[in-house]
């Protein structure tokens, strides 16, 4: 049996959250799996419907960390484990580290939750944490060497990209609202992203505004919610983009993948923005299966998501030259169509079939 505990997982939304379903959803092929998951107020629904052996955890944060703790320690006893996956270094913290010699262990690192000044004391707490696991699996090459940098005393690292299913199939009602969203628009372009600082949307839509000139017909679709919300909304009227950018907070997949079909460009140009910062990028997976080249930021995991020149371009988020220049170079001579084919060959290889084999190779 595989057992997993996670901070992070549906029907609560976010990239870990994707992740951890999708590991779980993808070990279940290769043998029972037991999930530990924090409670979400739509749980109880999600799990009603799920195949996986989902056990909820809540209460106060302060009481629930050790409750699960315990669970996870009387369900190893007990149980045949073959491996045991954690999400975050705090779903490992306290765990007694004994039990998880036992038996083999992986705790996932994304970037973020790992990014804190070197000798702080959420610094040490995570090193100390992290050296009870056999295994640490970054998501990037980028996150790896980030947690280097951070002093981790277990160097036993391996990069093992997220997994991604997608492309999934699209009602046909779906595809005609998403083809009446964008209409007759040149180019159409889309980000699916927490609105955030770290996503760099207010430089998007200044891109979107320098670009009119030159493709008056241009779309772009934004969908996300968050912080930067109202910032988003104030700057979209400032700038004058009411016919031209579309903010939609809340979506359904069938709508997301369906935009995402009839899109030309996935823009997300990520900045580093105090201590956030993009460890790898699952949307420019996702968006390449649809045959959707992109563009993203220099600074994070997008090198691991994208192959600069070949199924997109990496940029500066922080320059708005270097956005602007990037868009026009993806569009030039119709390069789009051919970085959108080469996308889609790429994205294959992060299917979870392929993906769940490097974690089975370590246990």
């Amino acid at each position: 049996m595989f057992l997993i505990s996670t901070r992070n997982f549906p029907p609560d939304i976010g990239g870990i959250q994707s992740l951890m379903e999708g590991l779980a959803k993808a070990l279940v092929n290769h043998g029972p799996v037991k999930v530990f998951a924090d409670n979400h107020g739509d749980a109880e629904k999600y799990d009603d419907k799920s195949l996986l052996n989902i056990q909820r955890i809540g209460g106060l944060k302060i009481f629930k960390k050790y409750r699960k703790a315990n669970l996870i320690s009387e369900f190893i006893e007990n149980n045949s484990v073959r491996a045991i996956f954690f999400d975050h270094w705090k779903s490992l913290e306290n765990i007694n580290e004994d039990i998880v010699k036992k038996i083999p262990s992986f705790c996932l690192i994304h970037s973020k939750e790992i990014n804190h000044p070197l000798g702080s004391n959420l610094n040490k707490r995570m090193i100390k944490s992290l050296s009870k696991v056999k295994n640490i699996v970054a998501n990037s090459n980028f996150t790896k060497e980030l947690i280097l940098q951070f002093g981790t005393i277990n160097k036993n690292i391996t990069v093992i990209n997220p997994g991604c299913d997608y492309p999934l199939s699209i009602n046909q009602e779906f595809k005609e609202k998403a083809k009446k969203i964008f209409g007759d628009s040149f180019p159409k372009i889309i980000t699916i992203a927490r609105l955030d600082k770290r996503k760099s949307h207010q430089n998007i839509l200044m891109t979107i505004k320098n670009l009119k000139q030159k493709y008056p017909k241009i779309k772009y679709v934004c969908i996300g919610d968050g912080d930067e919300k109202k910032n988003i909304e104030d700057l979209k009227r400032e700038l004058g983009l009411s016919e031209n950018v579309i903010i939609l907070n809340k979506t359904n997949e069938q709508l997301k993948v369906s935009l995402l079909n009839e899109s030309h460009l996935f823009l997300m140009p990520s900045i580093i923005y105090k201590k956030s910062v993009e460890g790898f990028g699952i949307t420019f997976i996702e968006a390449a299966s649809y045959g959707v080249g992109s563009i993203g930021g220099k600074e994070g995991g997008e090198k691991d998501a994208i192959i600069d020149k070949e199924t997109g371009y990496i940029c500066d988020g922080n320059d708005l030259n270097s956005i602007y220049e990037n868009v026009i170079n993806f569009f030039e001579n119709e390069n789009y169509k051919q970085l959108g084919k080469n996308a889609q060959k790429f994205s294959e290889k992060f299917k979870w079939d392929k993906i769940i084999k490097q974690y089975l190779n370590l246990i």
